[in-house]
């Protein structure tokens, strides 16, 4: 009976397998739902009255039992590589003469893919089972995410085919939230009072990351594989016959994917698919073009962080035209007083936007934008929507100019224009806009980088009177934030600590976080590193501070009216009282780099901003906010932008990260 049982359930789990990779691979379903449905529940059955037989790697066990308790770290077998950039065909040009010149003018051809936005994951099959998938983190290491992977139908649990799968066969691809699925899930959760997600990316990315992969299975996520990790044995000898392999072995590929005889051929994909990917059913935001053959792939190389045989280009911001309902005024951390439409909600690059930042008061009278105007309005860089038109022709007779503010929205304080004649400041220095926006940048991850301090809590914590200033964070009992809204006991104790943690912060991170004016990250490392502690900039004359290499007269007057201020001297007097005890920088370890200059560009893999700065600094280098032909060397990281295209015009020696750290001697 039990031998009848195991055929059976066998037979179905080929068959449910089969129907899997036609539905999700090959979009050609053999079946209606229905009939998925009734095999599916009889496998079930089957299962249920022969436990003994139930394994991994059924269909039925896609989903975990148990919630998790977190997600663990795992580290990848070969490193997930980010991409470079390009924005317009003459930068695919040069890419190409890139290529060409490193292949010494041999005959190459391209692989051309939609650029899926969404979350890039690697998974690992051992003898073609699915064992693990984890999510691209850092590049170096990611979230294993093995149990929310298991409940995308997909992704095959098991690979097709009986012979020629390798031992080891790590795949990397996408997991992304179909459009029409993003739509509905929104639709639910605004039903149930609970808030929307703002994109199909971040919904997948959510999703993904949730302890419950019973809500994670039923967010429909989806996935196309487009590369591999670590393999035992080759699939192919070049790109497009290892994608080709992945369909035979049931993997879903896109079926978009297109190979270039020449850039010519690649522009003119890229240019269609601009035009054409609003007819997907998920998002893109670019292409992704790759060298074919894996043997040229090797000559061109890598560089510390992105392949030289491969490249991304991106679409241009969306725009989209809407309505002004109304203009607010915000009050920023520095009294700054910032103009922001308020629009009639209109769907931009995959997210409902509803407001938009018109910057400050100058623009909003160059472009005379008005209550009740239709304007055009654009994601800068995809994230941040503002407004770059008004549709003056659409006007309604009656709409006024907008009115310069004569006090402050928030506390009603007085007002003052900025001498350089742009910026318009409330001058109450208690006004509790102000001081909502100084908490938040003090609580920041490039200030004192307290965790679990976010914004509602902020607000909260504001409004109740329970915080005034910085030092009464590091006052804040445990028993005052669970009687605040949404604030747990475990939530409670989890925001104390973090703020303890933070009393050993370096020296320049307090220093950044007091919201001097004019004074960022790497200026304050600067002035910590001459004076090595809060008393000796305080005991600075102006010319003294002036004097130190990179503040100049501007920064130097500032810092040293910060520190001459009765208020703010009481607000530092106060932070060492309360327990803020700053670490002081190490001191240099070489002076290997001794008399050389850099200047650190774009986003690096294991160094913030600051760090790498500080590690010049260290070695006894100068760090420096601009390329000239007095600098030696560009630290280049991801998306470099123009100092990189300076550099490379005035024959700066460009160094990645590799590099970098080789020439530290770490």
């Amino acid at each position: 009976m039990a031998k009848d049982a195991g055929r059976q359930i066998e037979q179905l789990r080929k068959e449910i397998r089969r129907h899997d990779h036609l539905y999700y691979v090959l979009n050609r379903p053999e079946i209606s739902d229905r009939r998925y449905d009734a095999l599916f529940a009889e496998l079930a059955e089957l299962e249920r009255a022969n436990p003994e037989l139930v394994t991994p790697d059924s269909p039925t066990q896609r989903v975990a039992g148990q919630p998790l308790e977190g997600f663990t770290t795992v580290r990848h077998a070969v490193p997930m590589l980010s991409m470079d950039n390009t924005y317009s065909a003459e930068e695919l040009r040069a890419f190409d003469e890139r290529v060409r010149r490193q292949l010494d003018g041999g005959t190459y051809d391209y692989v051309v893919e939609l650029k899926i936005d969404g979350l890039a994951i690697s998974l690992r099959y051992e003898e073609g089972i699915l064992v693990a998938g984890a999510t691209r983190g850092d590049g170096e290491s990611g979230d294993d995410v093995t149990a929310n992977i298991r409940t995308i139908k997909a992704i095959p649990l098991v690979l097709l085919g009986n012979g020629g799968i390798p031992a080891v066969l790590e795949v990397r691809g996408e997991v992304y939230m179909p459009t029409s699925s993003f739509v509905e899930l929104n639709r639910l959760r605004e039903e149930a009072g609970e808030p929307c997600f703002a994109n199909p990316r971040n919904a997948a990315a959510g999703s993904l990351k949730l302890l419950e992969a019973r809500i994670t299975a039923s967010r429909n996520l989806s996935f196309f594989a487009y590369s591999t990790g670590q393999l035992s044995a080759p699939l192919g000898v070049d790109h497009y016959e290892t994608l080709e392999r992945f369909r035979k072995l049931g993997l879903p590929v896109n079926p978009h994917i297109k190979k270039a005889r020449d850039i010519d051929e690649v522009i003119d994909i890229c240019v269609d698919w601009d035009h054409n990917r609003h007819d997907l059913d998920y998002q893109i935001d670019g292409m992704v073009i790759k060298v074919n053959r894996f043997d040229q792939r090797d000559i061109l190389g890598a560089t510390g962080r992105a392949p030289r045989w491969c490249i991304s280009y991106k679409f241009a911001a969306e725009q989209a035209e809407t309505v002004v309902e109304s203009i607010d005024v915000q009050v920023g951390k520095s009294g700054i007083l910032t103009p922001v439409a308020n629009l009639r909600p209109v769907l931009l690059a995959g997210t409902t936007v509803k407001r938009a930042s018109l910057h400050n008061f100058d623009e909003v009278r160059r472009l005379d934008v008005r209550e009740g105007d239709t304007v055009v309005i654009e994601k800068a860089g995809e994230i941040i929507p503002q407004v770059v038109e008004v549709k003056k022709e659409q006007r309604q007779t009656r709409a006024a100019p907008f009115k310069l503010p004569s006090r402050c929205p928030n506390c009603g304080g007085p007002v003052k224009r900025d001498e350089e004649g742009v910026y318009i400041r409330c001058l109450n220095s208690a006004c509790s806009g102000q001081l909502k926006e100084r908490l938040k940048y003090f609580a920041g991850r490039g200030q004192m980088d307290i965790e679990h301090l976010g914004p509602a809590l902020i607000e909260q914590l504001i409004e109740t009177g329970l915080v005034k200033g910085f030092a009464d964070l590091y006052r804040l009992r445990k028993e005052q934030l669970a009687g605040l809204d949404r604030m747990a006991e475990k939530s409670a104790s989890n925001v104390i600590e973090a703020i303890q943690e933070s009393k050993r912060r370096p020296l320049w991170r307090l220093i950044a976080a007091l919201g001097i004016r004019h004074i960022g990250g790497q200026s304050a490392q600067i002035l910590a590193e001459h004076f090595g502690s809060l008393e000796a900039i305080g005991a600075a004359t102006q010319q003294e501070l002036a004097g130190v290499d990179q503040i100049g007269p501007t920064m130097a007057e500032s810092v040293y009216q910060y520190f001459h201020e009765p208020d703010t001297t009481a607000v530092i007097e106060e932070l060492l009282k309360a327990g803020v005890s700053p670490e002081q920088l190490k001191t240099r370890r070489s002076d290997k780099l001794a008399g050389m200059t850099f200047v650190v560009t774009g986003t690096l893999e294991n160094f913030s901003r600051q760090q790498a700065e500080q590690a010049i600094r260290q070695a006894g280098a100068k760090p420096s906010s601009s390329v000239s032909r007095k600098t030696d060397f560009v630290l280049a990281g991801d998306n470099p932008g123009s100092k990189l295209e300076k550099a490379l015009k005035l024959g700066v020696k460009v160094i990645d990260e590799q590099e970098f750290v080789k020439m530290l001697g770490n």
